[in-house]
């Protein structure tokens, strides 16, 4: 079905069952913050450490959604999003060291009730842009009234170096009237590569003070 024709069908917020779909994904994302809380006290219980610098959850507008299933070339309706969609919500997990980043991921993943769909690592294998974060599409059962589903929640777990370049990032490519330039992308690179160093170098002091390996 061409873009064109799938213009014209109703707007997702308008189509039968749109409130109970966002119901199921905002329920999602109180299961993996209440899981990612619970983790991190008890990390700091056992170990006098608390790995998290803070946590953000985002859900996808109707607006956001209709743009991306276009974008992909996917049907605009609340199946095709059930089915092709991962991040209609979203959990961002910032914390403190590089090796807090795969300690979360093993802890989050060790759960025996989420699954993993997906894996990006763009902290090996960075985007051309600089960027990095761990990338994890999971799933999470919600019980309903009606029953249980098995919900899709993206999680970014990145350090605060890491967060604090894409945030400053973002801003400057997407909100500003100008337009960036080769030489401003290859600046901003730069940026991520110091970034990336900071990264590694306060790691590395962490572990001579604290001779502490997880």
């Amino acid at each position: 079905m061409a873009w064109v024709e799938r213009n014209a069908i109703k707007p997702l917020e308008d189509q039968l069952g749109f409130g109970e779909f966002m119901h199921e994904y905002t329920s999602a994302l109180k299961e993996i913050h209440t899981k990612v809380e619970i983790l991190s006290e008890d990390f700091a219980v056992r170990h006098n450490y608390n790995p998290i610098h803070h946590v953000e959850r985002r859900l996808k507008t109707a607006a956001s959604l209709t743009e991306k299933l276009g974008r992909l070339d996917f049907d605009i309706t609340i199946a095709s999003a059930r089915e092709n969609i991962y991040d209609v919500a979203g959990v961002r997990i910032v914390v403190n060291f590089l090796d807090d980043v795969y300690k979360m991921e093993e802890m989050l993943l060790a759960q025996n009730d989420i699954s993993l769909i997906s894996k990006k690592d763009y902290i090996e294998n960075p985007k051309e842009n600089g960027y990095r974060s761990l990338h994890l599409a999971i799933r999470v059962p919600v019980f309903l009234l009606n029953g249980w589903a098995s919900v899709p929640v993206e999680v970014q777990i990145r350090t605060v170096a890491m967060d604090f370049w894409a945030s400053l990032e973002h801003n400057l490519r997407y909100k500003q009237c100008n337009e960036i330039t080769p030489t401003m992308n290859l600046e901003l690179k730069a940026c991520a590569e110091v970034s990336a160093t900071l990264d590694k170098r306060m790691q590395k002091i962490y572990n001579e003070i604290y001779k502490f390996n997880y």
